[in-house]
């Protein structure tokens, strides 16, 4: 199993912050995914006026990786320019369980960074 450049995953996570497209609400999030092969998918968050369509950095990144054809994950840095910790939404906790189970976050702000497992953030997660 590689080990996980942290330092590099949150840097790849604020490059990616810095192309989110957040006019409504000026919050915006970047995420870099690294894959079993340490290869890094980066995402960003993208707002739509209805607000429904919007969508989140975690699910960006989660969903190139996917569309390339990777299916092992390691690890996910997650970065908001709020400078507070950006805990991922319900719906991406549940893209995450069922495509990266055993995926660790990293998520970083002006204070450290925390370190969590999708069981932690999803205990009783929804399941077929």
């Amino acid at each position: 199993m590689l080990d996980v450049d942290v330092g590099r995953l949150i840097s790849e996570a604020e490059d990616a912050r810095t192309r989110a497209i957040a006019p409504l609400s000026g919050f915006t999030v970047g995420a870099a995914l690294m894959t079993g092969e340490g290869k890094i998918y980066s995402g960003c968050n993208i707002e739509n006026p209805s607000l429904t369509l919007s969508f989140c950095a975690e699910r960006a990144a989660l969903i190139k990786a996917l569309t390339e054809g990777e299916r092992l994950f390691l690890a996910m840095a997650i970065v908001s320019g709020d400078g507070g910790y950006c805990f991922p939404c319900g719906a991406c906790r549940q893209m995450l369980f069922e495509f990266a189970p055993g995926i660790v976050l990293y998520l970083a702000s002006d204070a450290g960074v925390k370190k969590y497992t999708i069981p932690e953030l999803l205990p009783h997660s929804f399941k077929l």
